[in-house]
């Protein structure tokens, strides 16, 4: 049980850099140097189902490290 909890979570973690790195830049630090300017857009597309995707494997990632953390 250890073992596939294991690769659970080393799989949800590969995939959570992947969709991060996916990730559009812009509203970060680059703000801060003239970068993009500070317009409220709504996400559409893909780019909403990354980031949907992201926050659910984010959430899948912290279950599977605290069952693996009591079992």
């Amino acid at each position: 049980m250890q073992n596939i909890l294991n690769i659970v979570q080393i799989v949800v973690a590969i995939l959570l850099i992947i969709l991060i790195l996916l990730q559009q830049k812009g509203a970060g630090l680059g703000a801060a140097f003239g970068g993009e300017s500070t317009v409220y857009r709504t996400k559409r597309g893909a780019e909403k189902i990354i980031f949907i995707t992201t926050i659910v494997l984010s959430v899948l990632f912290l279950l599977s490290a605290l069952v693996s953390l009591f079992y």
